[in-house]
């Protein structure tokens, strides 16, 4: 069940990143993830109150806060990195680093998981960064050493929500957790766009695709959180880290976009990646 909740946890999230993408090229991208979270929260609250879920324990919140803090800063980072850099560079490296500090974390506290899936993870992150790439791969990364500063910082932001959500999850409890990290997340990039004095203003042709948005990435968290509950934090972390995939796919299908030969040996690397980890 954890593979499976960490491969639907990545359909969402990559997904949710296509039509992420999509409502920033309207609002803005800080604006659309905060409008995103904004409406996930209104969502997410009412299901909390309704299936009378437990609220956490205040070891349990804190972790949560945290969590949403530094997938926030993560996010922030990232889309930092992707105006001032390579998006090709960006996007592969934080995504890598997001995925092998939780394999770090998990194998200290659950063991080594094995050499099968050990093997798995490494076709999965060489997965995530093949797809990820646009155009020369290690070209890019060599010429661009300066570039990587912000995306790994992004990357850690994005790792240390994998294990910060994992830990505050791990005694039960899903919706809570969701709405407390979406609380404190929202306010971080709140208090980004006032100190910035950025403009606040929506548009509302917008609001389908940002509510989409919103809808999908609270599906990717709330199967990662299961995937963490299920199994080895390592596993979900891996796996949920091919999001990639997805966006790259959805947008190959719906915008026609071409696929390059190094995306395509990457989609290659995510199946032997899923293989080798299911074994």
């Amino acid at each position: 069940m954890s593979i499976l909740f960490g491969l639907l946890s990545a359909l969402s999230w990559g997904a949710g990143d296509f039509t992420g993408g999509m409502a920033a090229r309207k609002v803005g991208a800080y604006r659309s993830v905060f409008y995103a979270e904004l409406i996930g929260v209104a969502l997410i609250v009412p299901i909390a109150l309704f299936i009378r879920e437990p609220f956490p324990a205040l070891r349990s919140i804190l972790f949560c806060l945290l969590s949403g803090v530094f997938g926030s800063m993560g996010l922030l980072l990232l889309y930092h990195a992707m105006s001032v850099g390579l998006m090709s560079v960006a996007a592969p490296v934080s995504a890598l680093l997001a995925a092998a500090l939780p394999v770090l974390v998990g194998i200290t506290s659950d063991g080594f998981p094995g050499v099968l899936i050990f093997l798995g993870f490494g076709f999965a992150l060489l997965a995530v960064w093949l797809i990820s790439q646009s155009g020369d791969g290690m070209k890019d990364v060599f010429s661009h050493l300066a570039d990587l500063k912000l995306p790994l910082l992004a990357g850690m932001g994005f790792g240390l929500y994998f294990v910060f959500i994992n830990i505050a999850t791990r005694d039960g409890g899903t919706v809570w957790p969701m709405v407390l990290s979406r609380a404190s997340g929202m306010t971080l990039i709140a208090a980004y766009l006032l100190v910035t004095r950025a403009s606040w203003k929506f548009n509302f042709s917008a609001l389908p695709v940002i509510a989409l948005n919103g809808i999908l990435d609270l599906g990717g968290n709330f199967f990662f959180i299961l995937a963490g509950q299920a199994g080895r934090l390592d596993v979900a972390a891996v796996l949920s880290s091919l999001f990639p995939g997805a966006t790259v796919l959805l947008a190959w299908i719906a915008l026609k976009e071409r696929l390059n030969r190094s995306q395509w040996v990457g989609v290659v690397c995510a199946l032997i990646g899923i293989v080798l980890i299911t074994m």
